[in-house]
């Protein structure tokens, strides 16, 4: 099935689509058991205590930072693939909220991509805890676990409050023509700050499904709500934030924005028209 938009098309601003999208939902899906799947086996690469590499890496906060990288640079990747440049690359529901909460995603696109990366998260925790075994088994098939003693409500605020930080970062990156391209590139470094600074106490999810995945697989649930509502509380947040306290405007939900592709989120940025969208059927 094609990716990109009708040659014939023309690409200008577009509202938000309407009818169902199951090729976009689909690309959700495929990009976060991607990124997740990948991203989980680094974490063994330098989290297990059989792996060389942690022996060779011995300062957990480099590991940390070298993880956050891993996680940023694979959520760029796909972002700048043909399949992240059709759907967005959300790959986390709470970043999927954050642009319903700012218009940009239909409300059942936003069900739908919520429902992919949840089915993505689920497949990469059964794929590395298949493949990467003992090493799955010595990282806890990297579930995101708080720290001991800490309160939950305390995981759940942490979590917010990373989310929070990363949603930030986003919306002022897609808030101006000049800056949107390089969206990829600063998430992967706010990615890099965010888990050094919050693994330590909660794992740093910021990603319901990221980490609903492994605790199905591994069929154990420390504290889920917490990383179920602390990241929904910390989209909610950071889109307040961002309409109280700057008068900017975020130009798409994509975040790598290319012309030729259609679009199901509404964007200031010219999209190809998309195919299940009419003049007479907006939304």
């Amino acid at each position: 099935m094609r990716l990109e938009g009708h040659p014939d098309a023309t690409p200008t601003p577009q509202p938000k689509a309407s009818g169902w999208h199951p090729l976009d939902w689909a690309c959700e899906y495929i990009g976060t058991a991607g990124q997740l799947a990948v991203g989980f086996s680094v974490v063994a690469v330098l989290e297990a205590p059989d792996s060389p590499g942690r022996e060779a890496i011995s300062s957990g906060g480099l590991r940390l930072v070298l993880i956050g990288v891993a996680f940023g640079l694979l959520a760029a990747a796909v972002a700048l693939s043909p399949i992240g440049r059709r759907s967005g690359a959300h790959l986390n529901p709470a970043v999927t909220f954050g642009f319903w909460l700012r218009r940009h995603t239909p409300t059942r696109d936003a069900v739908g991509y919520m429902v992919a990366q949840t089915l993505g998260a689920l497949t990469a925790a059964a794929i590395f805890a298949a493949v990467c075994g003992s090493w799955a088994d010595e990282v806890n098939r990297a579930r995101t676990i708080p720290a001991h003693g800490l309160p939950p409500a305390a995981v759940a605020g942490i979590e917010a409050a990373l989310t929070c930080g990363l949603l930030l970062t986003v919306f002022l990156m897609l808030s101006s023509r000049h800056t949107a391209r390089w969206t990829p590139a600063i998430v992967t470094g706010a990615l890099a700050a965010l888990i050094w600074a919050g693994a330590p106490h909660t794992g740093a999810s910021m990603n319901p499904a990221r980490t609903f995945g492994p605790d199905v697989v591994a069929d154990a649930y420390t504290a889920l709500w917490c990383y179920v509502a602390g990241p929904l509380a910390g989209a909610c947040a950071a889109a307040i934030a961002f309409r109280l306290f700057t008068r900017r405007q975020t130009l798409t939900a994509k975040l790598f924005h290319d012309s030729r592709y259609p679009s199901v989120h509404a964007t200031t940025l010219p999209a190809k028209p998309h195919p299940s969208s009419s003049s007479q059927h907006r939304r």
